[in-house]
C-alpha cells in the first residue's frame, strides 16, 4: 500500500479531541428551521438534536493529501490583503477577486463565482439569527446545498446564463477562515464525504421571507470520520464541497460540517471570528 493510501486509511493514527456533534434526531416529519423571527404560537425549527460523541481528528499531519475531490475539503495556506473583513465594500473590492483566484487554483473551474458571504462573531449567549445580534457560529451537522437547492441559486444569480452554465460540471465551495487567531472557539469540524450514505443526508427546508432554500440535515452514523484544524490562523483557509453534479463514483459531492466546541480550549479563549464565502465552480461542458 503506498504511503497516501495508508496516511488516508488510518485516521485513528492522528491526535484527535472527543467532540460533541450535534446530528438530526429521528423523525417523520421534513426538517425545517426560519430564518426570521417567527409569529407569536409558531414554532423557528421543528428539529430536534440528537448528541453524539466522536472523535475529531488533526487533519494536520495529513493535510498536504486531502482533496476536494476524494475527502470534500483542504487546507490552504492563503493570506489576505483585507484589513477589515467588517468593512462590506473592501470584502467585494479584495477578498472577493482574492477568493475566486483560490477556488480556481484549487478545483480547476474555469470560471468561479462568489455568489455570499457571512462574518460570525460570537457572542456568549447569543442563538444564530437573533434579532440585533451577529450572526453565531453553527453548532449542527448539515450540509448547505442539495441536487435540487444548487442548481438553483445559479438561476437565481446568474439568470440567462445558468441554463449554458449548468450543462457543464458546477460546484459550490465554501472558502473559510478566522478573522483572528489562533482559534479555539467553536471551530470547524469536517466529515469525510467517503464516509457518508446517501441515507445520512436529510432534505431540510430553510425558509426566508421570499425564498425557501433547501440543506441537508444530517443523520448520525458510527461510520463517519471527523477532522479538523487545530488553532487556525488568519493566514490560513478551509475549502468546503458543499455540491458537486459530478455523479462519479468516489467523487465527494457532499461534505458535512459543523462548529463544535473544542473540550482542549482553554477557558480565556478569544470568541470566535470568522468569515465563510461562498462560490460557484463553472468547469467547460
Amino acid at each position: 500500500m503506498s504511503t497516501l493510501a495508508l496516511r488516508r486509511a488510518e485516521p485513528a493514527a492522528l491526535p484527535f479531541v472527543e467532540g460533541a456533534l450535534n446530528y438530526l434526531a429521528p423523525s417523520n416529519d421534513r426538517p425545517f428551521t426560519l430564518t426570521y423571527e417567527p409569529d407569536p404560537g409558531q414554532p423557528r425549527t421543528n428539529i430536534v438534536n440528537a448528541t453524539h460523541v466522536m472523535p475529531i481528528h488533526d487533519l494536520r499531519p495529513v493535510a498536504d493529501t486531502l482533496s476536494l475531490d476524494v475527502e470534500g475539503f483542504a487546507l490552504v495556506n492563503a493570506p489576505s490583503a483585507v484589513r477589515d473583513f467588517y468593512d462590506e465594500d473592501e470584502l467585494k473590492r479584495v477578498y472577493y477577486p482574492e477568493a475566486e483566484r483560490i477556488v480556481a487554483a484549487a478545483t480547476g473551474g474555469a470560471r468561479v463565482f462568489v455568489f455570499d458571504h457571512t462574518v460570525r462573531r460570537r457572542v456568549w449567549g447569543s442563538e444564530d439569527r437573533s434579532p440585533g445580534a451577529p450572526r453565531q457560529p453553527v453548532g449542527r451537522v448539515h450540509v448547505d446545498h442539495t441536487d435540487r437547492s444548487a442548481p438553483q441559486r445559479v438561476r437565481d444569480f446568474l439568470g440567462a446564463e445558468a441554463e449554458a452554465l449548468l450543462k457543464g460540471r458546477m460546484q459550490i465551495v465554501n472558502l473559510w477562515r478566522p478573522i483572528r487567531g489562533p482559534l479555539r472557539d467553536a471551530p470547524l469540524a469536517v466529515c469525510d464525504a467517503r464516509t457518508v450514505a446517501p441515507e445520512d443526508l436529510v432534505l431540510t427546508d430553510l425558509v426566508y421571507r421570499d425564498r425557501t432554500g433547501e440543506i441537508y440535515s444530517v443523520r448520525h452514523s458510527p461510520a463517519h470520520r471527523w477532522y479538523y484544524a487545530p488553532e487556525m490562523l488568519p493566514h490560513e483557509a478551509l475549502l468546503l464541497k458543499c455540491y458537486d453534479s459530478d455523479t462519479a463514483p468516489g467523487v465527494a459531492r457532499f461534505m458535512p460540517h459543523t462548529a463544535f466546541d473544542d473540550p482542549t480550549a482553554p477557558a480565556d479563549m478569544l470568541p470566535r471570528e470568522s468569515i465563510e464565502l461562498r462560490t460557484m465552480v463553472f468547469h467547460p461542458a
